[in-house]
């Protein structure tokens, strides 16, 4: 959900904001920030039982982590950025402006982040020992599901983020 949420806001923010942010379409906007806000860890990725996770699992949760905080924290800042320039006093306008380009980046990066688990679930079961290793508790067709389903044709931003901070 959160990641169509996103990806029917993305083009809205991905080179920036408009000059004239009544143009920048609010409802996917907030449609994107409401999703986001509603990413749950898996109990496993918590920071108290992510303590626990080793080898290849410990970076499929760190990724998922990166992800749900930057998508989280970025749509709610660039929300807060637009209601700034819109609202705010000249000063607060300003700075919005200035750094509304580090938290759309952060929401590229997030779903960068969400892209690579795929990958990196595929490379750590086999280096696990794939299938022989897992028997049942972990099929090839589960990992398979699990890969397309985190992959960069589903997760990724498109087009890149066309803004950087200072822009």
């Amino acid at each position: 959900m959160e990641v169509a949420a996103t990806k029917a806001a993305w083009p809205s923010v991905a080179n920036g904001l408009p000059a004239d942010t009544r143009a920048v379409s609010r409802p996917t906007i907030q449609a994107a920030t409401a999703s986001a806000a509603h990413l749950r860890l898996p109990a496993l990725f918590e920071e108290r039982e992510a303590a626990s996770v080793t080898g290849p699992g410990a970076s499929l949760a760190g990724l998922f982590r990166s992800f749900s905080g930057l998508a989280t924290r970025g749509w709610q800042l660039i929300g807060a950025a637009i209601d700034q320039i819109e609202h705010g006093s000249p000063a607060s306008a300003r700075f919005a402006r200035a750094n509304v380009a580090l938290y759309i980046e952060s929401v590229y990066d997030g779903h960068f982040s969400l892209a690579q688990i795929g990958k990196q679930l595929v490379a750590g079961y086999h280096k696990l020992g794939g299938p022989a290793a897992f028997g049942t508790s972990l099929s090839q067709v589960e990992v398979d599901s699990l890969a397309q389903r985190y992959s960069e044709a589903n997760d990724r931003l498109h087009p890149h983020v066309g803004v950087r901070l200072g822009s």
